[in-house]
């Protein structure tokens, strides 16, 4: 089985990022299919174009644009690229880097799927800080040496900008691992695969908590303490990474993008949008194309 060493991903890279413990690199997957491989470090994986499944020894993935995974050290996976342009953000972290952060490398075992919006919109930040950066310019058509930047070659404050959002991602990840080994309520992973398949509904407190068979004023208390933001704000982040996916589609205006994610209408949502991502979402998009 093949070991894949730091910043070597089955495809071409954009560009590649060095920084103390971290390597980022921005690769585009050209192989159809990749047999079972592992990394040397652990790294995420964060979708943003195309679509890739990815199965590992206890699950399959089904990853499109705004799919983030996580996966441990030497744990093997495979890879089916679909027929698109497909392209992914990848962040590897040195186990010296884990243990300066006093991470407990036992929360990091095998792959994970997650899932939480505001895990999601942490990575889109990171990607922005590396693209703002001076980091973010892909190779001219035809050159094949990929670039490689460490944090002498670009802006002073990235490193500590992409420092303090995985710090942020952690806190986060052990946190969601916590939460699943307790066993919470049956309504905790009912209300999180109904906000998923129905953040576009006009949802009342009342409403949401008669699907769920509890008391609204028990959904009021507890819903923060599983899920760590308000219930309008968990709504608002998931149609927020819904917009965020569906960048790529050039044809896509944002009027269109605004409605499909259920905003009232354009202004409503780069309202939110800044607020949230402390961009435009024009100048974000941007971010996206291919140089």
């Amino acid at each position: 089985m093949q070991r894949l060493q730091t910043g070597n991903f089955f495809g071409e890279t954009n560009r590649t990022i060095r920084l103390q413990g971290l390597t980022l690199t921005d690769t585009e997957y050209t192989h159809d299919t990749v047999d079972w491989h592992y990394h040397e470090n652990a790294y995420f994986t964060f979708i943003l174009e195309g679509g890739v499944i990815e199965g590992n020894k206890k699950e399959v993935y089904e990853c499109s644009p705004g799919s983030l995974l996580f996966h441990n050290w030497q744990d093997p996976h495979y890879n089916i690229k679909s027929s698109l342009f497909t392209r992914g953000f990848h962040i590897e972290l040195e186990k010296e880097w884990l243990d300066g952060l006093s991470i407990d490398h036992s929360q990091l075992e095998g792959s994970r799927h997650l899932t939480h919006p505001s895990m999601k919109l942490l990575f889109y930040r990171i990607f922005r800080e590396t693209s703002v950066s001076g980091a973010g310019k892909r190779n001219d058509p035809g050159q094949h040496d990929d670039p490689v930047l460490t944090a002498r070659s670009v802006d002073d404050t990235m490193e500590l900008s992409v420092q303090h959002l995985l710090g942020e991602a952690f806190t986060h990840l052990v946190t969601e691992r916590v939460v699943v080994e307790r066993q919470p309520p049956r309504w905790v992973r009912q209300i999180k695969e109904l906000l998923q398949e129905e953040f576009l509904q006009a949802w009342t407190l009342g409403r949401l908590a008669g699907q769920l068979g509890i008391h609204p004023v028990h959904l009021s208390r507890d819903f923060s303490k599983y899920f760590h933001c308000s219930l309008g704000a968990y709504i608002r982040k998931l149609r927020i990474e819904k917009s965020l996916s569906l960048f790529p589609a050039g044809d896509l205006t944002l009027t269109d993008i605004s409605y499909a994610c259920g905003f009232s209408d354009q202004s409503h949502f780069v309202r939110c949008f800044r607020s949230d991502q402390g961009i435009s979402p024009s100048a974000y998009r941007k971010l996206l194309l291919r140089k």
